[in-house]
């Protein structure tokens, strides 16, 4: 028996814990995200649900389908290139995870 996350699940841990990181940062929330913050998160949830490659999905910057509105894209570029590098620090198996999954779909695509 397995208790290991699936790759969706991982996903969502992975966007939740970039999006508190930021807010708590730049919007000084403690506990609950603002307003801003939790759009953007049920707005990126909302995405990964609904997303056609399901658990073979690649990381969103080298995927070839821009399911994210332009707005809502560039808000989630802040947010994960503030989080991003912090990620191996704060959340380092997260980090990592997420780092070798970017690098393993590059190499994918190159081939």
């Amino acid at each position: 028996m397995s208790t290991s996350k699936s790759r969706l699940e991982q996903e969502h841990e992975t966007i939740n814990t970039m999006i508190r990181m930021y807010c708590k940062h730049f919007h000084e929330c403690t506990i609950d995200l603002c307003q801003e913050c939790s759009d953007l998160f049920q707005y990126a949830e909302e995405r990964l649900n609904n997303c056609k490659f399901g658990e073979n999905k690649p990381t969103c910057d080298t995927c070839t389908v821009h399911c994210y509105k332009p707005e809502m894209r560039e808000k989630i570029r802040i947010v994960m290139r503030y989080a991003g590098p912090r990620m191996i620090y704060r959340h380092p198996i997260m980090g990592f995870r997420h780092l070798f999954r970017k690098m393993k779909k590059k190499e994918n695509l190159e081939e």
